[in-house]
């Protein structure tokens, strides 16, 4: 059944939201670490697993057409390695970050007049933007790959909504970036969980809507046969 192909993307989009948790609560050493480590790792794993689900869907196409040499690649499962290899790049950013100036307790006395505001410092700024810039370079790859793949027969045709939800994504953070340098004290940490709340939910969504209309309004097109059927006809 073609929806339930793939969703490998769904732990990891769920572990993007309960990450928010970290940045709730009175900050402690161990936590500002956690915040921005389980940050980058966690959304690493979910940005490069919509991008191995790209890849999967292309080789997927191309694989039906006679005489693709691709097939193996899917069989073979190769899409997946791009999962770990991706990640075990941002756990090597991170630990240069945490073994040059890591994240830690500090205070903000000039937010709010009378109060000083214990928050998160981010230790080295050109390490965070590092972490950040990594994960923007691979939304923009699953962007890419998904555009290309946009022509894909319809049933089975996941790439359009790949392609928005990573459009969404790239959107959501791009649009971070100048508010979160003009935001202070307590606004700049809501800015953050609002950020991760929102590209976590644009990617849920754009992945995984269409395919619970498909499931309960349309099943009839719920089927391997139909996607074949079409598949053949644009090979030919």
């Amino acid at each position: 059944m073609v929806p339930r192909a793939n969703n490998g993307a769904l732990n990891s989009l769920i572990l993007c939201f309960l990450c928010a948790l970290l940045f709730i609560g009175r900050p402690y050493t161990a936590t500002c670490i956690l915040q921005q480590i389980t940050f980058g790792v966690v959304f690493t794993v979910a940005v490069s697993t919509v991008l191995a689900k790209t890849v999967t869907v292309v080789l997927a196409f191309k694989a039906t057409c006679p005489g693709r040499r691709m097939r193996w690649l899917l069989v073979s499962g190769a899409p997946k390695l791009l999962i770990p290899i991706c990640t075990l790049i941002q756990v090597s950013l991170c630990g240069l970050w945490l073994g040059s100036s890591p994240p830690f307790v500090d205070t903000d006395a000039h937010s709010e007049h009378g109060h000083i505001i214990i928050l998160c410092n981010k230790g080295s700024l050109t390490a965070f933007y590092c972490v950040l810039g990594y994960l923007g370079s691979l939304a923009l790859a699953s962007f890419t790959v998904a555009f290309l793949a946009r022509n894909l027969p319809d049933t089975f045709n996941e790439a359009k909504f790949l392609t928005f939800s990573m459009l969404v994504f790239c959107s959501v953070w791009l649009t971070f970036l100048p508010v979160y340098h003009s935001a202070k004290g307590k606004v700049m940490v809501a800015v953050e969980v609002f950020s991760i709340l929102a590209s976590g939910a644009g990617l849920l969504g754009c992945i995984f809507v269409h395919k619970c209309y498909i499931v309960l309004l349309r099943p009839d097109r719920n089927f391997l046969y139909t996607f074949r059927d079409k598949s053949h006809s644009s090979c030919n």
